[in-house]
């Protein structure tokens, strides 16, 4: 399948702290609990995409800066074209993840974005890959918004994923929700029961698939085709160490299936393949393979 898949990258630093809530102390020593790397939602999911299979045109912003290097070597060593990939501000944007090790999984995100919320892509240049793509994935970025209606236009399927919500009628998010297709969000900030929220989105937007990520729960989905909500619990396979990504990895590997078998049987895949990649630190590492992902749901019961 080809992709067209636009959003954000950036420079990430996960560390590992004791527990949640930070305790004050004027230094620690967690040897090998801190990690840096290439990460962001755009980049998660273009190396996701990639290793199920995918043909992946990959757009984004970066900087001017030392951490540009480190995006364009990391795009390189993956063999990943940059034509499309920006460097139309000074800074890269930054993030920082504190992470509780164990089963539970929580973790405390802080992301830098620096000036990309001012820019927008050149619609012009990157028109041509978006009419290649099967599905263009848009990820919830200022300089996406434009994108938005040039694909619809195009007829394309638009996926995105708006992660955390508050409001049916966020003002942010709006116009990525109006456009969707395939809409993701979590329930981490969720103002109601997800059930009853998704009811909502239902009703205001025109998605044909609504999914909203439970956690250690699961996921609740959406299908306008059959009117029907339907909650697929986790894979509980164990070993997590750290769960930045997961729902980057849950709506990747979701897109990946969906033409394949299927909104259900897909979501139930994509369980699997973030369960496989959160036994991994770091959000753009520990994607597992498609053949991986099979050899575990022939004997999973869900």
């Amino acid at each position: 399948m080809k992709l067209f898949v636009s959003g954000l990258v950036n420079v990430e630093t996960n560390l590992r702290i004791r527990s949640f809530p930070v305790t004050y102390y004027p230094i620690d020593y967690p040897f090998f609990g801190i990690k840096s790397s290439v990460s962001g939602a755009g980049y998660n999911i273009l190396q996701a995409a990639k290793t199920l299979g995918n043909d992946v045109t990959f757009s984004s912003i970066i900087g001017k800066d030392y951490q540009a290097l480190r995006v364009t070597e990391a795009l390189d060593k993956s063999g990943q074209s940059r034509e499309l990939v920006f460097d139309a501000i000074e800074s890269t944007p930054v993030s920082v993840v504190l992470y509780e090790p164990g089963e539970g999984g929580r973790r405390q995100i802080y992301c830098d974005l620096k000036d990309i919320q001012e820019q927008s892509i050149d619609v012009g240049v990157v028109a041509n890959a978006m009419n290649d793509a099967d599905i263009c994935v848009l990820c919830n970025i200022n300089f996406n918004r434009v994108l938005l209606p040039v694909a619809k236009q195009a007829g394309k399927i638009i996926a995105t994923d708006v992660h955390t919500l508050n409001d049916v009628h966020d003002p942010f998010n709006r116009d990525f929700m109006s456009y969707a297709d395939i809409l993701f969000l979590s329930d981490e900030d969720l103002p109601e029961p997800p059930d009853k929220f998704i009811q909502k989105l239902k009703d205001v937007y025109t998605a044909k698939i609504i999914v909203i990520g439970l956690g250690a729960d699961g996921a609740m989905l959406y299908e306008r085709a059959t009117d029907t909500v339907t909650t697929i619990p986790a894979a509980a396979i164990g070993g997590v160490i750290n769960t930045i990504g997961a729902g980057d990895a849950l709506f990747t590997a979701f897109i990946h299936y969906y033409g394949k078998c299927g909104a259900i049987e897909a979501l139930k895949r994509a369980q699997i393949f973030a369960a496989l990649k959160i036994r991994h630190d770091g959000g753009a590492v520990g994607f597992p393979s498609e053949e991986q992902v099979e050899e575990l749901f022939r004997t999973y019961v869900f």
